[in-house]
């Protein structure tokens, strides 16, 4: 018995690691990117992203005269994919945590990494990188290409160094990355696709409509704090007294 024992003996390692934070995060990447979803779902953000644009920028230039043309929707159809993509981005974001628990493998991960917190963290940072550095580069082509199409009848041109423009593109490829990471974040407390697409869809998509039915001061009061306007708020070239500043959207959604 003592001979069978010693040939089922698991096998010395050359060398022991602790679970640190740098190996948690190279495990998610190793899930996100072997994942089929992730390759669909970040394809059709980046065919959302450039094509709605294209697509607003062909049909402007072919029904609209120059003298309608301004700066404010020169940027609105250069961005006019983010409105869409946002939501393959939030899907992914969702699916990132909550696949876990419909297939199991979180016994799997909370076993090798007995604290939650770490697993959050990495999945969040592996998340946001991934999301900004894919559709920075998305935007961008939408904004320039967009741009190349009107110039054809001299529509809706505006400069990128033109104040405010930069940041506001750059600004949508920041947006994308937080609607990203709220939705995970609402993956990690509904523990449940369908209910984490839901109440993501709920909150973006069903509540600031319904605001509308409120009296116009109540509306005005309330909008700008809504995850979605504070959100919007980093990509808009403008702001009113109803909006917040970027900066403070920003920092909003991330709280």
């Amino acid at each position: 018995m003592s001979s069978v024992a010693t040939g089922l003996a698991a096998p010395r390692l050359d060398r022991f690691g602790g679970v640190t934070q740098a190996r948690v995060a190279r495990s998610e990447w190793t899930k996100l990117h072997s994942l089929r979803s992730t390759r669909w779902s970040l394809l059709a953000a980046c065919v959302l992203t450039i094509g709605f644009p294209l697509l607003f920028a062909t049909i402007l230039s072919t029904r609209t005269h120059p003298e309608q043309g301004h700066h404010h929707s020169a940027l609105e159809v250069g961005l006019a994919g983010v409105n869409v993509s946002q939501l393959a981005i939030a899907v992914l974001g969702a699916l990132f945590m909550t696949g876990e628990y419909s297939t199991g493998m979180i016994r799997a991960t909370l076993t090798a990494v007995p604290k939650r917190l770490p697993v959050l963290w990495a999945k969040l940072a592996v998340y946001a990188v991934v999301s900004f550095l894919l559709m920075l580069p998305c935007v961008v082509v939408a904004f320039f290409a967009s741009q190349a199409i009107l110039a054809r009848k001299d529509l809706f041109q505006i400069s990128f160094s033109h104040p405010g423009v930069a940041r506001a593109v750059i600004g949508g490829a920041v947006y994308l990355m937080l609607v990203g990471l709220f939705a995970l974040a609402l993956g990690a407390i509904v523990r449940n696709t369908a209910g984490g697409i839901a109440t993501f869809a709920a909150i973006f998509f069903v509540i600031p409509p319904l605001l509308n039915i409120l009296p116009t001061s109540w509306n005005d009061a309330i909008s700008p704090w809504l995850p979605d306007s504070a959100a919007r708020a980093i990509f808009q070239l403008t702001h009113d007294s109803h909006s917040l500043a970027p900066g403070p959207g920003a920092l909003l959604l991330c709280g």
